[in-house]
């Protein structure tokens, strides 16, 4: 359950509470009877997981925590004791069972990660130590991380350590309504090498992710991370080009309270398999879920979860510059799908030669490259039913691949949600930076500020004009006299819909480090009916 169904929960709960009944009609009243209009309210409580960033010796991890300032943040309740912040989880095995007994058992990505010290430090503006301190004593809590000071101004960490924890956390009250977590490694050589990005997610019950592979030259890992004080029971089903793969040891894997569980892919499956889909189930409690993939020559990044299954799929943020676009499609019910494939330039949707429609058996992943896909204009993917389609749902990443031969790295776009009111993404530095901002089916405007920064400066907004059916890809605003880390704000101010994604990057020995965040709705606010005392359903 995400962490909007909970507050939508939470807030009606507490509206009944004090009216006794939230009624729109009492019974026996007329059916014509106006509905009371219902009341966008900021969330209250927000959850986040962070994953274990790498076991490599060569990796450097970087935190950047915010929430937007404006009317979510300050009509949210909470007062002084409101809070955002994170804190470690414990890794665990993995929970596979070896020998059918039934025995929980199997290799971590670093068998000595629990006795190693966590070195993040608070590098904000605040100077305060927002690291975890771990192997102190049993009586000693860890430090939180990231925590905020107030609304619309970043804090950051940093840690070099490859035994560095998943983390996870809340915030409250005014910190609640948009909280986002980025977290970027730099993984500077050997496998996986490369930017390795991703938005910390909130957890949930079911994810899909296209896209994921059991190949010997990848090392992909699904980290399971349960945020309760319950354990949590876990299903991993895995799907090829023919169906689900062979292989049962995926199954009622338990995921601790409070702790982290990575699993091997290529460990669940009995031969190698180069595009497969993963779904991920919790069949109790609930998890945060992401895979991390690692290629022996084309670098790596997280495959976070794509979103929620149906009939489309658009997946914005692909560079003008892409070597190779891997399309990986999964039709998740029981009904074949047949497929338009379109790409939404910045003048207009095209069609990729040769591939104009794309068929997908129901169960079944449908993997395709398309070759020559950008022709040097940045573009975003878009999945609709081809005619005659019944309208089957899927799911879809892209496997997007940069530089020429053995300067390659690669990063993954998984079908998203649009942004309906506001989306919310942190980690932005002082360049390097690429807004992909997409209207789907009419015109749009936006309006897009960068944050101050972490160690000062002031907001800066700027408003984009977007023509129905392009791509605009921009170099998004910076602070004004900003220093440090900032954020971004996406927000529809009118027309259609709004898709966006955005693209870090950096050049490492002539490599084009890059990674690409998805920018779904920050979902700060939720809709709330609205409700009034009504004690004449008492006397029926």
């Amino acid at each position: 359950m995400n962490r909007t169904t909970l507050s939508l929960i939470g807030a009606v709960t507490a509206l009944a509470a004090v009216t006794g009944v939230a009624a729109t009609t009492a019974p026996g009243a007329e059916s014509t009877a106006a509905r009371p209009a219902a009341e966008r309210l900021p969330v209250e409580r927000s959850t986040l997981v962070c994953p274990q960033p790498s076991a490599s010796e060569l990796a450097e991890t970087r935190y950047t925590a915010f929430t937007p300032e404006g009317e979510d943040a300050a009509d949210a309740p909470g007062g002084e004791d409101a809070a955002a912040h994170l804190l470690p989880a414990e890794e665990k095995e993995t929970g596979v069972p070896e020998d059918g007994s039934g025995e929980k058992s199997g290799d971590t990505k670093d068998d000595e990660k629990g006795d190693q010290k966590d070195d993040q430090k608070d590098d904000g503006k605040d100077g305060d130590d927002g690291g975890t301190k771990d192997g102190g004593g049993d009586d000693q809590a860890p430090d939180p991380v990231l925590p905020l000071k107030k609304p619309g101004t970043p804090v950051t960490a940093t840690t070099g350590d490859s035994g560095a924890p998943a983390l996870t956390g809340s915030a409250d009250g005014p910190f609640a309504p948009g909280w986002t977590v980025q977290q970027t490694t730099t993984i500077s050589a050997g496998t996986g090498r490369g930017l390795h990005g991703l938005s910390c997610s909130a957890p949930d019950t079911d994810f899909w992710f296209p896209g994921a592979s059991t190949a010997e030259e990848r090392q992909d890992y699904v980290h399971l991370t349960n945020p309760d004080h319950t354990n949590a029971v876990v299903d991993l089903e895995l799907y090829g080009k023919e169906g689900a793969l062979p292989g049962e040891t995926g199954e009622g894997i338990t995921v601790p309270a409070r702790s982290t569980v990575p699993v091997l892919l290529s460990t669940l499956t009995e031969e190698p398999v180069t595009n497969v889909t993963v779904h991920a189930v919790a069949r109790s409690g609930r998890v945060a879920a992401q895979v991390q993939a690692a290629d022996e020559k084309l670098g790596g990044d997280w495959l976070p979860p794509a979103a929620v299954p149906r009939s489309t799929a658009v997946l914005p943020g692909i560079p003008a510059d892409a070597a190779s676009v891997r399309l990986a499609v999964h039709a998740t019910g029981d009904r074949d799908a047949d497929l338009r494939v379109r790409l939404a330039t910045p003048t207009g949707e095209i069609t990729p030669a040769g591939q104009e429609t794309l068929h997908v058996k129901a169960g079944m992943t449908a993997a395709v490259d398309l070759k020559d896909l950008t022709r040097g204009e940045a573009g975003s993917l878009v999945l609709s039913p081809a005619e005659g389609d019944s309208g089957a749902p899927v799911v879809a990443a892209a496997r997007v691949t940069r530089g020429a031969d053995g300067e390659q790295e690669t990063a993954f776009i998984p079908s998203t949600a649009p942004v309906e009111r506001r989306a919310t993404a942190a980690g932005d530095g002082s360049g390097g930076a690429t807004l992909s901002l997409l209207a789907s089916g009419e015109a749009a405007k936006v309006r897009v500020t960068a944050s101050a920064g972490s160690e000062g400066g002031d907001p800066v907004s700027k408003t984009y004009e977007l023509k129905a059916g392009t791509t605009r890809a921009v170099e998004p605003p910076q602070p004004e006299g900003g220093k440090g880390s900032h954020a971004l704000t996406v927000e529809r101010l009118s027309g259609g819909e709004v898709y966006a994604a955005r693209t870090l990057e950096q050049k490492e020995d002539g490599v084009p480090f890059f990674t690409v965040q998805t920018l779904p709705d920050d979902r700060g606010t939720v809709e709330v009916p609205d409700a009034e005392q009504d004690l004449s359903v008492l006397s029926e």
